[in-house]
């Protein structure tokens, strides 16, 4: 395996639903590996983690997002190489999705249904991580 260590950064998107209040995280689905995942990307050579983590959920997305917490780090491998991708949860503040080549749709989804919708376990544990935001209310009727 190569020593080289590929940097990644991306967000666990989430907003609170503008129809119930509930709490919905953002998954991406890019068509090139047909797969559902956080929004994520390489970090581009001496770019700040947390910058690059937002840029990319801007450019994936189309959303501004506010960043909270650091939520733990993804290690695997991809092409031979180890690929570190750090995460943090981050509110979605403004935006518009619009389908692009590397991400073709998103969904907002409770936070079970995100869960089970990523395609790969690795990423689930971070919707667990995620836990409640904090300054989350809970709305009541």
């Amino acid at each position: 395996m190569n020593d080289t260590v590929v940097q990644a950064a991306g967000c666990v998107l989430w907003r609170f639903s503008p129809v119930s209040g509930d709490l919905e995280i953002c998954l991406v689905h890019r068509p090139k590996y047909d797969d559902w995942s956080h929004p994520k990307g390489k970090l581009k050579r001496g770019e700040d983690p947390l910058a690059g983590a937002l840029r990319e959920v801007a450019e994936e997305t189309g959303y501004t997002a506010e960043p909270g917490g650091e939520l733990p780090a993804v290690h695997y491998a991809v092409a031979g190489r180890l690929k570190r991708v750090r995460y943090w949860a981050a509110q979605a503040v403004s935006g518009h999705f619009t389908p692009n080549p590397e991400v073709d749709r998103i969904l907002w989804l409770s936070p079970a249904a995100a869960r089970s919708r990523l395609t790969q376990f690795r990423d689930r544990d971070l919707v667990d991580a995620l836990g409640r935001p904090s300054g989350h209310r809970e709305r009541r009727a």
